[in-house]
């Protein structure tokens, strides 16, 4: 592909709900454009970006893609990221490699919760923002609604540049607010034609638009006050200065299905949005923990950041990168600045959906893919060796949901690990862990969807089958009195026996591990057996007396015993401590402990009876409540961790999305007796 400088190259991410259509006005404006000779669709599995096997059988976006275009000799990278809130990793990854959110919304549903993140979302990035009202040819689609909510939520940000004109609810044709000028589309095109008279509705949005216009420049402020019209050059000039500078978001609208819109679309995004070398400049950190300020110069010093990585099992891993100062070029020696190693790159690449180009150089600005690096992870900075610089990383959405996964044939754990290894490189917002305590491997993620795509993923790609369950819960057991037991083992055989005689007390104590003493006189125990002693119950405490489950919170003495000169011996002495820890638990008033963990989340105040409700459900507290971000409300409650495994899909439901939740480990806490019975009896 021809290379472009970076005043020629415009880095786009497209975001929304899901099922708004951006996959499809992706595909849109590819075809438009010239850069597909087809207009794929998602129902047939046969758009670009939808390139994952997995998309294409489900028919939604599960990952970011890449899918470059060119307009008007200006080259616009389309970074189509998923809409579903399971797979929220993928917009994290397209905000870090573009300068601009092109967010998607249907005409029929309007303003939703993903629109709602996606625009809080680049905000937080400093993203300039655009709006683009999608499937206007549908039944019940209403772009100015849309725009009234919009403008409700937003206020002069909005500013509707494109309008449709409707009758019958069908668009016969669209008209730019800053040109005048209008088109209908005949067979796909648009063909120029005179504006027809829309009354009230054309003079609404035309006042929006030089609101929004007037309210970024102090000159152009007076003189919409005098109530001087605007000239065309001044519209677009106040358009243009406002995106920049992030107090417009101008609205377009059409339907990607049929391309309507998506010319004007292009021309606009031409003229008014940033190009790479307009963002604002970036900042890295050198060896020496100074910041320094990059700005879009190919001839600048290389830092690149790796915003997305594929490992697959047949083509190897593929490390998708924006390069933000430098040049990177096949053959070029770098540095990943997280670890210190040299890397080789070999091929660098341009990427469009599933399909890579060789290119001879990625410049600063451009988007590209270089295949086969080592320990090269998503976030991770490449960087020219003789001065190190790390770029920002991506901060990644933390799990929400956990399940117990085990492969489905005995023998297949190995295979699991290693691919579970790659799937997790692919996306950081799925974990995989070891529980050593309930002999279980576990995987987290942001919700089911995305943990059924991991055991698709799991068998078709790696050819293994697993399943998920609900994992174990790791309780605890400890004693409420204090007791003073024997424990006496005698055993007479051939030759020399085997004698132990301890007295120990057990007693509550507040220590999670095993607290141990000795208190013994006259040598009535010899002190070279105190040793076994402890190690006898060290080891008997790793299991408890109810429900097998480790013991904390437990305080044993020494205080008396016996011995023989011949027959006694530290296996003795050991196994007489476990038979005194045996008697001594029983008789303690032993009682199970489960965790408590502390819940913290942002829910919308129109929901949070609900909300409270649900935790109640879980035998949970609510601590307090207080304003949070975004005109939520943070809710602190202690929970019992057995309870919230499938709490994220609850919460969801309940928040239509809008919520979120974090829950960490707090405490254990002494289980209320029905739950203790059931775990006791499922223990048994």
């Amino acid at each position: 592909m021809k290379q472009f400088d970076a005043k020629n190259i415009k880095n786009v991410a497209l975001l929304g709900h899901g099922s708004c259509g951006k996959t499809t006005l992706a595909e849109a404006m590819l075809y438009i454009a010239g850069a597909t000779d087809r207009f794929g669709t998602v129902a047939d599995g046969t758009t670009v970006t939808d390139c994952d096997a997995e998309e294409r059988k489900r028919h939604i976006s599960v990952s970011t893609a890449v899918a470059p275009l060119v307009w008007k000799d200006v080259k616009i990278n389309l970074i189509d990221a998923p809409g579903l809130f399971d797979f929220a990793s993928g917009v994290c990854e397209a905000l870090r490699a573009a300068e601009t959110a092109l967010i998607v919304l249907s005409g029929k549903s309007g303003l939703n919760v993903g629109s709602e993140k996606a625009f809080r979302s680049a905000t937080k990035r400093n993203l300039k923002k655009v709006f683009f009202v999608s499937k206007l040819n549908s039944d019940h689609a209403d772009y100015f609604k849309v725009v009234d909510s919009l403008k409700e939520r937003y206020g002069n940000v909005i500013c509707p540049v494109i309008v449709p004109y409707v009758e019958n609810h069908k668009v016969l044709s669209y008209t730019n607010l800053v040109t005048g000028k209008t088109w209908r589309y005949e067979n796909g095109k648009p063909v120029r034609c005179d504006r027809p008279d829309m009354g009230e509705i054309y003079d609404k949005m035309y006042n929006l638009l030089c609101e929004s216009v007037a309210s970024v420049d102090e000159v152009l402020m007076e003189k919409y006050f005098s109530g001087e019209p605007f000239t065309d050059e001044e519209l677009f000039a106040g358009l243009k200065t406002g995106v920049a500078s992030g107090d417009i978001a101008p609205v377009y609208c059409g339907a990607g299905q049929t391309g309507e819109g998506v010319e004007l679309l292009l021309n606009s995004m031409v003229k008014i949005l940033p190009s790479a070398d307009e963002a604002r400049p970036e900042t890295a950190t050198d060896q020496s923990g100074n910041v320094v300020e990059l700005t879009c110069d190919p001839d600048g010093p290389l830092a690149a950041v790796v915003f997305k990585t594929i490992a697959d099992p047949f083509v190897g891993k593929m490390s998708y990168f924006k390069v933000i100062s430098g040049k990177l070029a096949p053959g070029a020696a770098v540095v990943n600045a997280r670890t210190g190693d040299s890397e080789r790159i070999g091929k660098v690449m341009t990427v469009k959906g599933g399909k890579t180009e060789d290119a001879d150089y990625i410049a600063a600005g451009d988007i590209g893919a270089v295949s086969k690096l080592g320990d090269v992870k998503t976030g991770d900075t490449l960087t020219g060796a003789g001065n190190p610089l790390t770029l920002v990383g991506i901060e990644f959405p933390q799990p929400s949901i956990t399940m117990a996964i085990a492969p489905k044939k005995t023998g297949d754990e190995e295979k699991i690990t290693q691919a579970m290894a790659r799937i997790c490189e692919e996306d950081p917002s799925i974990r995989l862990e070891n529980n050593r305590e309930t002999h279980q491997q576990t995987v987290s993620g942001l919700g089911e969807q995305q943990l059924d795509v991991v055991l698709s993923k799991l068998k078709s790609k790696y050819g293994v089958e697993a399943e998920l369950s609900v994992p174990k819960t790791p309780y605890r057991e400890t004693i409420r009195k204090k007791v003073k037991v024997q424990g006496r083992y005698k055993k007479q055989s051939g030759g020399h026996g085997q004698f132990g005689d301890v007295w120990i007390e057990f007693e509550p104590c507040d220590s999670d591990t095993l607290v141990f003493e000795e208190k013994v006189f006259g040598g009535a125990v010899p002190k070279n057996f105190f040793p076994a002693v402890e190690k006898g119950l060290q080891d008997s405490v790793k299991k408890g007396v109810l429900a097998g489950y480790p013991v904390v919170g437990l305080k044993a003495t020494l205080v008396d015993g016996s011995y023989h000169p011949v027959d006694s011996s530290e296996m003795s002495f050991k196994t007489a401590a476990s038979l005194a820890y045996k008697e001594g638990m029983a008789q303690a008033s032993p009682v199970l402990l489960e965790p408590i963990g502390m819940l913290k989340a942002q829910v919308p105040d129109d929901c949070m009876g609900d909300v409270i409700g649900d935790i109640n459900k879980r035998r949970g507290r609510v601590l307090g409540m207080e304003p949070g971000d975004d005109g939520m409300q943070a809710l602190a409650a202690q929970v019992p961790m057995a309870e919230v495994y499938d709490f994220s899909t609850v919460l969801r439901s309940i928040t239509q999305g809008r919520g979120s939740f974090t829950l960490e480990f707090d405490r254990y806490e002494q289980a209320p007796e029905p739950v203790a019975q059931k775990v006791i009896a499922a223990a048994q």
